[in-house]
Parts: C-alpha cells; structure tokens; sequence
C-alpha cells in the first residue's frame, strides 16, 4: 500500500491542542489510532481527562473578551488567512484523513479538503455581516436597533466520519461571530482536528480561540457538555447520544445544537431518467463508505421502474473498486473500524431472514482481509417496518422497495423517525416540486443526491435534529440577539408611569 502520513511524528507532544500547543492528555488510558485499511496502529495517544477539558475551557474563557471584542474585519482576515494556510498543506490534510477514516484519496483531495477551505473562505466573509433588524423608532418615542454577539465559550462535539468537515462546520461560525470554542472529536479520528488548529495558530488566530480536547464521550465528552463554562454545546452524531447530550446541556440551561442521524429517501418516479438515478444512487449510497447521515440508504421506486432500477443498481454496485485509499483508482475504501464493519455486516445478515440481498452483503477477502471493508450491497424486498429500513446502518447499503401512486411513496419517504434529507427523481417539474413541499427533510434534492455548498444549510427535522451548520443561518446559532431601545423624549414622568403609579393629569 502507499505512503502513510506520519501521525506518531506529528502528534510526538501529545493529542489535546490546549491554548495554542500540543500537550498530553492527562488520564489513565491510552488509545490507538488504527488505519482501518490495514489493522495497524498508527498512533497511541494519552486520553483527555476532566481536567483537560477544565484546562481547554479557561483557554477559551480567557481568550474570549480579545476575540469578542476584535472588530468583525479583523477577525474575517485571520479567517481568510487561515483559508490560505489550509489551501497550502491540502495534500496532508487529505492523507491524514484518508490515513484515520480511511477515506479513498481522491475524495479526500476532491471533497473533504477542498470543501472546509472553501467552508473557511465563507466565514471570512460572513464575519463581516453581524447584522440585525434596522434601527427605527417603532414605539413612536424610542429608537430601538438590534445587536449580534457572541454567546462565550462553545463546546462542540463531532463525528468520526467527517472529522475534518465536522471540525470546520463546527469551529468556523463559532469563532467568525466572536466565540471560542472547545472541540471534541471523535477519539477515533483525532488527527485533522488537530491539525485544523494547528493551522489556525499559524495562520494568527489567538491562543485559546480553538482548543481541541480528545477523550472518551463519558468522560472528556460528557463533562464538556455540563461544564458550566461552557454557553453552549453544538453536538453532531447519533440520536441516542444526542439525547444524552441534551439531557446535559439543558441541565445547565445551555444553547443547544444537534444534527442526528438520518435516513434518507432516495424517490423515483416513473418518468425519471433511469440511467441518472441508478448512477446517482450508486454514488449517494456509497459516499464515504455509506458513513453519511445524508447518504441514500432507502430507494422507492415506482414500480414501472423498479425492475429495471434494481438491475441497473446491482450491476453499477459491481463495478466499483474496493481497495487501498492511497490507490488514486480506488473507489470504496474500508469502514472507519472492524467494529462499525460487523455492525453492518450484522444488519445484512439478519435482513436475510426477511428479504433479498441482490448483490454485496460480505467483506472481501485476499488482499483486504485484514481491513475493515465491506462490498457495496442492494437490499430488496424488506418490509417497511423492517430495521433495515427504519434503522441507520451506516454503511455500503442501499434498500429498494418499490411504491405505486405518488401518495404512496412521499407517504413511504416520510415514514421514518429521521429527516434530514432526502432526494426526488423526475422530469416532471411539479411532481418534483410536490415532493420538495411534501417530504419532511432539512434538505431535498432534485434529479441529484448528496452535493452541499457552504452557502446553504444544513440540518434536520424530526429525530434527525435542529439547528443549521453552514451558511448564514449557521452563523446566526452561534449569536445572541440582544435588543437596544433608547429613549427620545427627556421626559421624566412618562405618560406610561401612570399606569404604575400616580394620575393622568
């Protein structure tokens, strides 16, 4: 296999960036790093204690009233600045995180790297536009004006399988409207969040803006979450956790944002272009090995499609290339863990009692035996109530069930705990534009699945969560709305004291 980032080298001093350094974690246990393509261990490091995090929020809490009080351009340069020194080292961004996740090479060159400094670039220029409602004398004796600030210290947790992306959703709005934050990443996949901080020290950002704090979510995680230094907590992972981390946050009466799962519908109308959404459900079901809260894992189809969809599907599914990530030609690397590889060969095996798997369904062997691969694999048949279709599996699996009137299958699409995205495939401009009114998801998507743009935002409905990463609307979590309202009149006994005290004269 190819070359392999040096995580032990780079990460020598330690795995918690705490007020502009590395330092070791200060707990009794360490962790391993494994490259799920090979099974072996790239980096063992000291997990955060409670005192660490203690240590990364007094960073953030001091280096608050600075960053706060900064002017908004001043902070958009350094943002702009820090763009560009991520712009310069996205060849090792990208081996890194091909190196943790194991991620194929050419979607880390081509999505995750070139996506968070474009997510960057964004934030430079939103930092500039902290606006509120227009200054106006709306009692008639006052002028009111609304001001944006940032809240304090943010505590943030993020996933494993976009840990670079997940950083950057997280980080970038807190810190362009004036917070600092506290992240903790995935323990799995420490190394570009570190390196995401590491960028912004050198790029001028002040010590103690962003801190990173790796450890176990019970411990590092959860303490965190209740720390009362901490004014809010952003969270991105699964519903179960997530549930927990509100029962915490809301404890200590805390702003909170959560993106949870999904389970999204892939809907396929019978006048669709068959070869665009065969293509486009190889592609939104495999990304990232599956491991995408917005990737495809439910197909309906019309059913005078549904024949031909399923054989065009399994036949794509064949074709793709399973290998190593560092291998440009590489189409599907391995799963994050072997853990999350049998938890989804566990899904596939007991579907088999209730349906049909039509291609996939196994780990390879040879080569890739030792790694956490898994074939990509169509289900079909399963009943709608099965947990194939309700439960997020995570992985290289795509369900096809076929639906026949329109009711039917945004019905069907709708029918999940999840809503945070989903796509409609049709020529039909008011048939597409019926499902995008109809489904409930924080995203729909016509004739594609999967793209996303810093621009526009991202979240969902239902258990899949509220709040908004990315774009303007991002941005706006991360502020309090603060209302000003000057009086106009130097009238000192005002006519409305008197319903207080005293007489109308």
């Amino acid at each position: 296999m190819g070359n392999r980032f040096q995580a032990s080298d780079r990460f020598a001093d330690g795995a918690q960036y705490i007020g502009g350094r590395l330092r070791p974690g200060t707990s009794d246990t360490e962790h391993g790093v494994v490259d799920p393509a090979t099974g072996e261990t790239v980096l063992t490091y000291t997990l955060a204690s409670a005192d660490d995090v203690d240590a990364a929020v007094t960073a953030a809490a001091e280096a608050f009233p600075g960053w706060a009080g900064a002017t908004p351009g001043e902070r958009s340069d350094a943002l702009h600045r820090f763009a560009g020194v991520l712009a310069e080292r996205a060849e090792e961004f990208a081996q890194a995180e091909s190196l943790q996740c194991g991620k194929p090479i050419k979607l880390t060159r081509e999505f995750d790297v070139p996506g968070t400094v474009d997510n960057t670039a964004f934030f430079a220029g939103a930092a500039r536009h902290l606006q509120g409602q227009s200054a106006g004398e709306y009692s008639g004796d006052h002028t009111s004006y609304v001001r944006r600030e940032p809240i304090g210290v943010v505590g943030s947790i993020a996933p494993w399988n976009y840990p670079l992306q997940m950083a950057a959703w997280k980080i970038l709005p807190a810190v362009a409207a004036g917070n600092t934050v506290v992240l903790k990443p995935a323990e799995l996949t420490p190394l570009t969040s570190l390196m995401f901080a590491q960028a912004a020290t050198e790029a001028g950002l002040p010590d103690g803006v962003i801190n990173i704090v790796n450890g176990a979510g019970r411990v590092a995680g959860e303490h965190l979450v209740g720390h009362p230094g901490v004014a809010m907590t952003s969270f991105t992972g699964s519903t179960g956790v997530g549930k927990r981390v509100a029962e915490i946050a809301t404890a200590t009466v805390k702003r909170l944002h959560l993106e949870l799962g999904g389970k999204a519908p892939f809907l396929v109308f019978d006048d669709a272009d068959l070869e665009a959404a065969a293509h486009g459900a190889v592609a939104a079901s495999l990304i990232n090995s599956g491991q995408d809260c917005t990737a495809a894992t439910r197909a309906y189809v019309q059913r005078p499609l549904f024949d031909a969809f399923v054989a065009r599907v399994a036949e794509l599914m064949e074709t793709v290339r399973l290998g190593d990530p560092f291998d440009p030609s590489t189409d599907l690397g391995p799963l994050v863990s072997h853990a999350q590889r049998d938890r989804v060969a566990g899904f596939v095996e007991r579907a088999r009692a209730y349906a049909t798997v039509v291609t996939g369904g196994e780990a390879p062997g040879g080569e890739l035996k030792n790694g956490a691969y898994y074939r990509p694999t169509l289900i079909t048949g399963a009943p709608q109530d099965s947990e194939v279709v309700q439960s997020e599996i995570f992985g290289p699996v795509l369900v096809a069930l076929p639906f026949d009137g329109d009711d039917e299958g945004i019905r069907l699409a709708n029918d999940t705990p999840y809503g945070l995205a989903a796509s409609a495939w049709s020529r039909d401009v008011f048939r597409a534009n019926r499902a995008t009114r109809e489904i409930k998801a924080g995203c729909v998507w016509v004739n594609d699945h999967i793209p996303i743009i810093s621009e526009m935002p991202h979240g969902g409905y239902k258990a899949s969560g509220f709040g908004k990463d990315m774009s303007a609307y991002s941005f706006e979590e991360y502020t309090q709305v603060k209302h000003v309202m000057y009086d106009n009149t130097a009238v000192a006994a005002k006519d409305w004291h008197r319903t207080i005290f005293g007489d109308r004269p």
